[in-house]
C-alpha cells in the first residue's frame, strides 16, 4: 500500500483546498500551497485534500519523458522555467533527478531562434553557453562525444542546469513530501460534478460523496474538457485570422471546439544494423538513454535489441555533464514502418 494515498472509502465533508488531479500539476500545487499556508501561520497540508480518479501520475505526467530544461521559446516563461529546475535541484534524490545538463542541437533553419533563447536566458542569469557555426558546433560535439557523426549542425545551446528525471519516482516523491505536509491524497475518486453559488465553486461532488470546498484547484491535465463542461464554460472558441478587425463577423472568424484531442502516431522503425557504427566503422550497439530531438529532417533510432538512442540526422538535444556518453550516431534517415493507433478521449478524472 502506498503511504502517500488515503485508501478511506469516504471523502471528508469539507475541505478549505481540494485539487483535482495527482499528476505533477496537482501534486505540486499541494505540497507548495501547504508549505506556504504554514510558513504565513494559515494553515497547512490538512487543510488540502487532492483527489485523483486514479491514482498518482496515472495520468500524462506518469508517461512524461522527464526532460527538465529551460528551452521554451516564449519569453514570459523563461523566469518560470529557471525557478521550476531550482526546485528540481533542491532534491534530486527524492525527486529521482539526474542534474547532466540540457542541450539544443539544431540546423541553420533554427539558428535564429536558438540565439534568441540564449540571449533570454543571459537577461536572467541562467548559465548557458551559444556554440554557433557547423566548425565550432562539431568540434564542441566530438570534445564531449568522441563517436560524434551527425553533420549539418551550426548552432547548439549548452543549458549547464536541467537533466532528466525518472516520472514515476519523481511524483511519488512529490507525492511523499506533500504527505509529509499533511495533505490528503485520495485516489479512485472519480469527479461526477461541480456545484457553484455566485460564480464560484463551492462542493465538488464524487462517486464516494460530496466535499465542500472555499477553494478548487483543477490539475486534471487533458481531463479538463470535462470539467470545463461541468462549469457550464464555452465549448466553442472564436479564432480570428491574423490582422483582421476584432470586429469582423464571427462566421468570418471562424469557431473551432474549445478543446481538441489528438491521438499519437505510433509504429516501429527498421534501420541496417550496419548503419551502427563508431568512426573506425566498427559496429556499436551501446545501450544509452533516449534523447528529445528537435529537427526538420526524418528522425532514426536504434534497432531492436541495440538499445541506441533516438536521434536524428541534423539536430537532437541531449545531456553532457554527467552520465553515459553515446558511442555511436546515425547519420542517415531510418526506413519508417507506421502503425496508426486510435485512442479514445480521456474521460472525466
Amino acid at each position: 500500500m502506498d503511504p502517500t494515498t488515503d485508501t478511506d472509502m469516504t471523502v471528508p465533508a469539507h475541505s478549505r483546498y481540494v485539487i483535482i488531479g495527482a499528476g505533477i500539476h496537482g501534486l505540486s500545487t499541494g505540497w507548495h500551497l501547504a508549505t506556504e499556508l504554514r510558513r504565513r501561520g494559515l494553515g497547512g497540508g490538512e487543510d488540502i485534500l487532492i483527489l485523483d480518479k486514479t491514482g498518482v501520475g496515472a495520468g500524462a505526467s506518469g508517461i512524461a519523458c522527464g526532460v527538465i530544461r529551460n528551452n521554451y521559446f516564449q519569453p514570459a516563461m523563461r523566469e518560470l522555467m529557471a525557478h521550476s529546475v531550482s526546485v528540481w535541484e533542491s532534491d534530486p534524490e527524492a525527486f529521482a533527478y539526474s542534474p547532466v545538463g540540457y542541450m539544443q542541437i539544431a540546423p541553420e533553419e533554427m539558428h535564429h531562434d536558438v540565439a534568441k533563447i540564449f540571449a533570454e536566458q543571459q537577461a536572467i542569469g541562467y548559465p548557458s553557453a551559444l556554440i554557433e557555426g557547423e566548425r565550432d558546433c562539431r568540434a564542441y560535439l566530438l570534445d564531449m562525444f568522441g563517436d560524434w557523426q551527425a553533420r549539418g549542425i551550426s548552432v547548439i545551446l549548452h543549458e549547464e542546469k536541467g537533466g532528466y528525471a525518472n516520472n514515476v519516482r519523481s511524483l511519488k516523491g512529490l507525492a511523499a513530501k506533500a504527505a509529509a505536509e499533511g495533505v490528503r491524497i485520495m485516489p479512485n475518486v472519480r469527479v461526477a460534478g461541480l456545484d457553484t453559488s455566485g460564480g464560484a465553486v463551492t462542493a465538488v461532488d464524487t462517486d464516494r460523496g460530496q466535499v465542500r470546498c472555499d477553494q478548487l484547484v483543477i490539475a486534471a491535465g487533458p481531463w479538463i474538457r470535462d470539467l470545463w463542461a461541468m462549469l457550464d464554460l464555452p465549448a466553442q472558441i472564436p479564432v480570428a485570422r491574423p490582422g483582421s478587425p476584432a470586429t469582423e463577423p464571427e462566421e468570418l472568424q471562424g469557431s473551432r471546439p474549445m478543446w481538441t484531442y489528438w491521438a499519437l502516431q505510433e509504429g516501429t522503425l527498421a534501420v541496417d544494423p550496419g548503419e551502427f557504427t563508431d568512426n573506425q566503422v566498427r559496429r556499436s550497439c551501446t545501450s544509452i538513454p533516449a534523447r528529445r530531438s528537435t529537427t526538420t529532417s526524418p528522425a532514426t533510432s536504434s534497432p531492436t535489441g541495440c538499445g541506441g538512442s533516438t536521434t536524428s540526422p541534423t539536430s537532437t538535444s541531449a545531456g553532457s555533464r554527467a552520465g553515459p556518453r553515446p558511442t555511436s550516431s546515425i547519420a542517415r534517415p531510418a526506413r519508417w514502418r507506421w502503425t496508426r493507433t486510435a485512442r479514445p478521449a480521456p474521460s472525466t478524472r
